[in-house]
């Protein structure tokens, strides 16, 4: 038998359980934009310092509908979430300073991971991408499974699937997929997809970037939600993905001058700005 929800931690999964109530109750006041019938959970290694060899990762939720697909981190969405409660702010602001205290920046407490939120064919034939520099949120519409695959002849099992191999350039950066034809389901993490199966494990070339299925399951008419605003309750701005890459590549290259142009902070003072430590996702800026 096929172990259809595996996750490492048991407060991930009572945590997850306690999400979806969370976005039940959020329907009241965002758009249900299709309702989910399969989640698979993946988790995301991703190089935060090339310089430095530094690993972080992440747990994606991808909801997938009979229409629409939401794929979104399940640490920014608790930030989200609890920064829109009325006391949230407050309780962020406790949550950090006492994991500062304990275990530093990033402790154990809700920050933002991925910051990109993936509605795949909404509208009808695109996809929908909501995201974030700094604390500025931003919305654009993206082209749909725009990955020309080339079909492998190696196999391998992920989460008791037997997946078939699929590579392709996407972005200026080099994919290898694996996906199940026993779920055909033309989806995957972030924005991968287009191919005849699920896709339970991608990774780019170097593997900066690895998407490992950990967890999938039926579910039961759960409310797919489009998040009209951002984690600060403000309507996300218009952009399109070219200007949004070029904004967030400034940002990294120089985020002190980002910071102290919306608080009025410089937090490096005298000393020099840190260098670019990690390329984006998508290099085709």
């Amino acid at each position: 038998m096929r172990q259809t929800y595996k996750l490492n931690e048991m407060k991930t999964i009572v945590s997850i359980l306690l999400l979806a109530s969370l976005a039940v109750q959020a329907a009241a006041r965002e758009p249900m934009i299709d309702r989910a019938h399969m989640k698979c959970l993946y988790r995301y290694v991703y190089a935060f310092d090339t310089l430095k060899n530094e690993l972080r990762d992440d747990l994606l939720i991808l909801q997938i509908g009979k229409e629409v697909s939401k794929c979104y981190s399940y640490y920014t969405f608790q930030c989200d979430s609890l920064r829109r409660t009325p006391d949230g702010a407050k309780v962020w602001s406790e949550l950090f300073r006492r994991a500062t205290e304990k275990d530093g920046i990033y402790g154990d407490f809700p920050h933002v991971r991925m910051s990109t939120y993936v509605y795949k064919n909404y509208p009808t034939g695109q996809m929908t991408i909501t995201d974030r520099i700094s604390s500025q949120g931003y919305r654009y519409v993206d082209s749909l499974h725009t990955q020309t695959w080339i079909m492998g002849d190696s196999t391998r099992e992920v989460l008791g699937y037997i997946c078939q191999q699929a590579t392709a350039d996407f972005r200026s950066r080099h994919w290898t997929a694996w996906f199940a034809t026993d779920i055909p389901v033309s989806d995957g993490p972030w924005k991968l997809g287009g191919l005849p199966g699920l896709i339970f494990e991608a990774y780019d070339e170097g593997q900066q970037h690895v998407f490992t299925a950990v967890g999938l399951e039926r579910v039961e008419d759960e409310p797919i939600i489009f998040n009209q605003k951002d984690g600060h309750n403000r309507r996300f701005e218009p952009t399109n993905r070219l200007d949004f890459l070029r904004m967030e590549r400034r940002f990294l290259m120089d985020s002190n001058s980002f910071i102290q142009m919306e608080t009025g902070i410089d937090l490096l003072g005298d000393e020099p700005n840190r260098v670019m430590r990690y390329d984006l996702l998508e290099r085709d800026y």
